[in-house]
């Protein structure tokens, strides 16, 4: 369960784009990921430390050649939290609904960018991309159960792919909701 301050941190829009780039192209300099999302140096330092304050992302030393290079890794590639998580805490239940609210955004934002662009895209890319949707009946327990599967199906999936094997690769977002409705 992630605590209300790191939900805070990573629902920030500038940050979950900084946690994306990193989980796709690895630890990097501060400078490097400025010019990557179209921001200041000085902004994007201190958005990093916002995330290192939660652990979501760790400065790594090691790889600086120099004084004056700043580089930072993602610690922590997921997160994961109910909105019951924050029963006990009104405030804090009311914060969870919110993040809960700007990460379905999050995900129809993409979508959407994605159904503009995409005549622009390569024919390939247009029949690979999905949208898939499915009613059954089932428990509470069921439907948690399908949750954890999708989620190691696309871990699997992620991990089989993730060989550096000379070919060109673009970065992808795949997202699902599940949820009691009725017909």
């Amino acid at each position: 369960m992630a605590s209300i301050e790191t939900l805070r941190a990573v629902m920030e829009p500038t940050r979950r784009r900084m946690i994306e780039y990193l989980y796709l192209h690895g630890p990097c300099q501060v400078g490097t990921l400025a010019r990557a999302l179209d921001q200041q140096v000085g902004s994007v330092s201190h958005h990093l430390r916002m995330l290192e304050r939660v652990g979501v992302v760790a400065k790594a030393p090691e790889l600086a050649t120099d004084g004056r290079t700043s580089w930072w890794r993602l610690v922590k590639s997921s997160i994961s939290w109910s909105v019951d998580d924050f029963n006990t805490d009104p405030a804090a239940r009311a914060e969870a609904k919110a993040a809960e609210r700007i990460n379905i955004e999050h995900q129809l934002a993409k979508l959407a960018a994605w159904k503009r662009a995409s005549d622009n895209a390569g024919e390939e890319w247009r029949r690979a991309a999905f949208s898939s949707g499915l009613i059954a009946s089932a428990t509470a327990e069921e439907l948690d159960a399908l949750h954890q599967a999708l989620v190691r199906t696309w871990r699997a999936w992620r991990d089989a792919i993730d060989a550096d094997d000379g070919q060109a690769r673009e970065p992808v977002f795949v997202f699902a909701h599940g949820f009691p409705s009725a017909p």
